[in-house]
């Protein structure tokens, strides 16, 4: 049994959205971070947008420059998996969401990892139990979901049915520490809890597309309209990324999640994966509906 003391070395598996957000919120909060990802070259988009990210909390006086200097001190970035195991005491696991390519991952670092090392997953949608065993340590593993990590600070607890009891409340521990808002699911739920909401309005919108109901841009004034909100359902999926989003509804069935996907398949298979490419459903860094008077049309 650990304690939140014994946590000094988080390895973050995976470079990408999150991964880089999580690695960053754990050094800014003095955790010794080292990053893995299988291609060098997404550690220069990755370094970018913390830089983006450190420079928005600097200039809100969230954080001082000196804190932010420390961070990326903090933080290493390698390929070579051996390296990155080796004084791993937490492990977040933000790889693509693929079943098997998760198994492939969990395989590898289940036997590279110390012992005494706890695995996380942050997976969207998958439920843990269905790559648990590829860990080796099904007793220390346990979904950590995270969300925006700096304005949605909201995290998910969510234990496979062998997780041990003690890893809950070293997790909120953690959360806490790395300034999140932890929240726990008590069994096994794809989605979590706000995604499990989010799927729902984000299907709709879907569903209002691709059965010819109405346009990307009017379901984001409807929404935007509505609710007040700064962006609706597919400014949303340009935030998330489409591949991601691609990868969850591709596993579903239903008539609607099926057109859904065959629509995010074609943005993905042109390179438009959303917000981080520059190129979604909208263009970035000025997407349409930040203009003024989008929402009057």
């Amino acid at each position: 049994m650990k304690t939140l003391q014994d946590i000094k070395h988080v390895l973050v598996l995976g470079s990408g959205t999150l991964g880089l957000r999580v690695a960053l919120a754990c050094a800014l909060n003095d955790y010794n971070v080292t990053v893995y990802d299988i291609k060098e070259k997404a550690f220069e988009q990755a370094l970018r947008i913390q830089n983006e990210l450190i420079g928005q909390l600097v200039k809100s006086e969230r954080i001082s420059k000196e804190i932010a200097e420390q961070a990326l001190k903090n933080q290493i970035f390698t390929t070579n998996a051996q390296e990155a195991a080796t004084h791993a005491d937490l492990v977040s696991e933000s790889v693509t969401e693929d079943l098997e390519l998760k198994k492939k991952v969990w395989a590898e670092f289940g036997e590279l990892c110390p012992k005494h090392t706890i695995f996380t997953t942050n997976t969207s949608y998958l439920i843990p139990s269905l790559f648990a065993q590829e860990t080796g340590r099904p007793n220390l593993f346990c979904a950590l979901h995270f969300h925006d990590v700096f304005y949605a600070n909201v995290v998910d607890i969510m234990p496979n049915p062998q997780t041990e009891d003690w890893i809950i409340p070293l997790l909120k521990e953690f959360g806490q520490s790395i300034q999140q808002t932890p929240v726990i699911i008590r069994r096994e739920s794809p989605g979590y809890i706000f995604n499990a909401m989010l799927m729902a309005l984000i299907g709709a919108a879907g569903a209002l597309v691709t059965f010819d109901v109405s346009s990307i841009e009017d379901v984001d004034r409807s929404w935007m309209g509505n609710f007040k909100m700064h962006m609706g359902p597919f400014g949303i999926l340009d935030e998330i990324g489409l591949d991601t989003a691609w990868h969850v509804t591709s596993n579903l069935k239903d008539e609607k999640s099926k057109r859904f996907s065959k629509l995010l398949k074609h943005h993905v298979d042109q390179g438009k994966l959303g917000k981080k490419v520059g190129e979604g459903f909208y263009s970035y860094p000025n997407p349409r509906f930040q203009e003024e008077g989008f929402i009057n049309g």
